[in-house]
């Protein structure tokens, strides 16, 4: 028979039984031997292992009390009794039950994985032992949290559902109800900035416009956070450092519906910088740190030019390998001058050392690519400017959407850190896709692939078949960046193309072509570097419209004995050209510039001598520290002619190889090609004929008595000059996530394209009536300009650009259209 039935530990503390103590019952014994009935699911050894009593032992009240609460403790448990029967420990569990299925019902405002991750901290998931004293604190901490975002009518439940063999489905329901919506916010204590101004700067609104479709007047606790530190760094920006906020009132409807928020303040007085004084170890360098502080006496106090001096002196630091230097400052204000003492206490630190550079993220591309783009060495000091520098590299690759940093120290040392770069790849190549529409333009379709990390390797490989209204074209490319350790590249393209200039809104001939290239680049620091080439091509033109400036140059070259005969071209070209680059990143860049100069030149003694040079330049400048705004200024200049001369004539620059405005790629608002000089035709007879040198007359017998130039379309020009300002804005309602793959800017866009061999004045012996309708294509000064928005998104396809514009500046015959996009390019 069992003696002393112990059921729970509570009844070890003492309990009175008819006025006796059960206490004063209970004899100690000898254990013989231990038993512990009601396991399933845990081992006996397990249990064992968690009880302080072994056989042998002599237990009394307080051991079998801390037996229980060892057994309570190991969370495997949820009732226990014990007894002993003639020296028998015999102990009587309930285990804990396993949680078979956690669900979630009703809830709308928190997603079940947000919910999941949240009980997974508290031990509450598939797998595990359900401890049922936990769920009342869950359900609260569930409520608290809507009551957080303004549900003040949120109720959370949680049921436990009994399943076979000891098992348990664990169902939380909610009962959201309507969030509180904001009903009035004051501001109470402002006398230097009005209501108005101080609520405007709040994420918190108490009133959304009917045009704001995605504005709202919910409460969220964080949120008011966030808006109470924005007002006080707005003051502590403007001078006022003794401002604060001395209390809050969030009061709530009846009905539990609306509330009204209530924020006291006490501005205090504006403050001027008395001095600033460096304390510290300034490790001898007192006046170079002196030079760069950007804050002087006399200023207005701004917190934030304080927070910026105290991270400007720790990346100056970091420069040195100090990579945990302390930089405070300590202000000293004195109220009846209205004057604050700034003491900026530095302390550098131990300088560290680099024990290894490690990647994660790079799942195509290879360690190799990423490591020589590094300027940080392993084995060095750690340099703040050569991470930073190591990581813009990477950034300028463009394989990547984000690049981020971290320096971790090494567990046991003190003077040893890893440098740990975290990439998020993106598609590095594209499909060379272009897809356009416009008012004038209509549908348009390109179709290539381009790749610029070829199996992760860094190379760039790209394969382009073309075939769309105007063009049919091949053409195949590689190159290898660092063919050398040192970063001289080589690459090669063949090339073959069948183009069609009347359906590309160009005047018409046809142009086949084909050819092989060689390029190759040598750095000449971490900025700039030089490319040359050399190429082969083969042109033949035919089909040639008869307008009068293409005339000027099929005259030179046309056989006599057959005017109507192809002609075809063997060139060899040389190239050269320099790029410099300082962008922060390769795609989507916010700080930095980059020029190119581009030039190239036919081989003396090919078919056709002539030259073109073109000049890029874009400059971006952060309007914010965040670069969420930010202004770019975009230039070219581009002139081409000929050298030399073919049969006593001067040679001039091919007509296919004219510069072209309009469209996406420039003069965004105008057609694709159109801006610039337009062909046109003398008719004498309905029969076209060229002006001679002379200008006495055509080259055919008879008067010229017609100029028609209302159906000439565009012909490009040997000059080219644009200009663009732009600036860059955060796209509304985008989710932070997507910033760095979508982009939005409002420009300006302006320039021109000419032709310098234009002789305006050499068909003034036309009639008059017929020459005034001839514009004058050699002016540089025919400026068209444009206005506008686009976004642009780094697609899975590759980027895409969409263009609203609306001229500002046209001229007679130029074509405009208002919306365009194009895949493939981006800007």
């Amino acid at each position: 028979m069992r003696l002393n039935k112990l059921f729970a530990s509570m009844l070890l503390v003492g309990a009175s039984f008819s006025g006796n103590s059960w206490a004063e019952s209970f004899q100690p014994f000898e254990v013989t031997d231990i038993q512990v009935e009601g396991l399933q699911r845990v081992a006996l050894g397990a249990a064992l292992l968690n009880l302080p009593i072994k056989v042998g032992d002599t237990v009394d009240q307080l051991s079998l009390q801390q037996a229980i609460k060892s057994l309570y403790a190991s969370s495997n448990f949820e009732n226990i009794s014990v007894s002993h029967d003639n020296g028998i420990l015999i102990v009587d569990v309930k285990e804990r039950p396993t949680i078979s299925k956690v669900t979630f019902e009703g809830n709308k405002d928190i997603k079940d994985e947000q919910l999941q991750e949240s009980l997974d901290g508290s031990g509450v998931k598939s797998g595990e032992s359900l401890d049922r004293t936990k769920l009342t604190g869950i359900e609260k901490g569930l409520q608290d949290f809507y009551y957080g975002v303004g549900k003040y009518g949120a109720k959370v439940e949680a049921r436990v559902v009994e399943l076979p063999r000891n098992r348990v489905e664990l169902r939380f329901k909610f009962t959201e109800g309507l969030a509180a919506e904001i009903q009035q916010i004051n501001v109470v204590g402002n006398k230097e900035f009005s209501d108005a101004e101080l609520i405007g700067m709040l994420e918190l609104k108490d009133f959304v416009a009917w045009w704001d479709l995605f504005g709202e007047r919910r409460y969220q606790k964080q949120m008011l956070q966030a808006d109470l530190e924005t007002i006080k760094n707005h003051y502590h920006n403007l001078g006022y450092i003794r401002f604060k906020v001395t209390s809050t009132q969030v009061a709530m409807t009846p009905d539990r519906k609306g509330l009204y928020i209530t924020i006291n303040v006490d501005e205090g007085d504006r403050y001027k910088i008395k001095d600033i004084n460096l304390t510290g170890d300034l490790m001898g360098r007192d006046e170079v740190m002196q030079t760069i502080l950007p804050i002087k006496a006399g200023d207005m106090y701004n917190g934030a030019d304080v927070t910026f001096t105290e991270e400007m002196y720790s990346k100056y630091l970091g420069r040195f390998g100090y990579a945990y230097p302390e930089v405070k400052t300590y202000p000293e204000i004195d109220d009846e001058t209205k004057e604050v003492s700034l003491n900026i206490n530095i302390k550098p630190g131990k300088r560290v050392y680099v024990r290894n550079i490690n990647f994660t993220g790079n799942i195509v591309t290879k360690d190799e690519v990423l490591r020589r783009k590094l300027r940080q060495m392993e084995g060095a000091w750690l340099n703040s400017d050569q991470v930073e520098l190591s990581k813009s590299n990477l950034n300028r690759l463009g394989f990547f959407e984000t690049v981020d940093t971290e320096t971790v120290q090494v567990p046991g040392t003190d003077d040893l850190v890893d440098v740990n770069f975290k990439v998020k790849e993106q598609a590095s190549g594209s499909f060379n896709a272009g897809v356009g529409y416009g008012t004038g333009s209509g549908l348009s379709l390109q179709f290539g692939v381009q790749q610029n990390n070829f199996l992760g390797t860094g190379n760039q490989a790209g394969i382009s078949i073309n075939t769309n209204q105007y063009q049919k074209s091949l053409n195949i490319s590689y190159t290898d960046p660092y063919f050398t350790k040192d970063g001289v590249s080589l690459g090669g393209t063949i090339f073959w193309n069948e183009f069609d200039a009347d359906d590309a809104n160009l005047e018409r001939y046809k142009n086949s072509s084909y050819g092989v290239a060689m390029n190759s680049g040598f750095p000449i620091n971490e900025y700039n570097r030089i490319n040359g080439g050399i190429a082969y091509r083969h042109n033949t033109i035919s089909e040639i419209s008869a307008y009068e400036q293409a005339l000027r140059f099929y005259n030179i070259y046309r056989d006599s004995d057959d005017p109507n005969q192809d002609l075809s071209f063997d060139n060899f070209e040389l190239s050269l050209g320099w790029t410099r680059s300082t962008l922060n990143r390769g795609t989507f860049p916010t700080d930095g510039s980059t020029q190119r100069l581009n030039s190239k030149v036919t081989v003396p003694g090919s078919d056709l001598e002539y030259f073109k040079v073109d000049f890029n330049s874009d400059f971006y400048f952060p309007i914010d520290r965040a670069h969420k705004f930010v202004f770019l200024t975009r230039g070219r200049v581009g002139y081409g002619n000929g050298y030399g001369q073919f049969n006593d004539n001067d040679q001039i620059l091919p007509f296919w190889e004219n510069y072209y405005a309009g469209g996406s790629s420039a003069m965004r608002g105008f057609k694709s090609n159109s801006v610039g000089p337009r062909s046109f035709y003398i008719y004498r007879d309905s029969e076209p004929c060229s002006p001679d040198p002379s200008g006495s007359g055509c080259t055919l017998p008879g008067e010229a008595n017609r100029v028609d130039v209302g159906t000439g379309n565009s012909i490009g020009g040997n000059a080219i000059a644009t200009i663009s300002a732009e600036v860059i804005v955060p796209v509304p309602f985008l989710d932070e996530a997507y910033s760095n793959s979508v982009r939005a800017s409002l420009f300006v866009d302006a320039g021109n394209v000419w032709d310098t061999e234009f002789d305006y004045d050499s068909y003034r012996y036309l009639p008059v009536d017929e020459f005034d309708k001839l514009a004058d294509y050699s002016d540089p000064g025919r400026i068209r300009a444009s206005y506008g928005m686009s976004v642009q998104w780094l697609s899975p396809m590759g980027p895409m650009v969409f263009n609203l514009a609306w001229p500002i500046k046209e001229y007679e015959g130029d074509e405009t259209e208002i919306f365009s996009f194009n895949i493939g390019k981006t800007f």
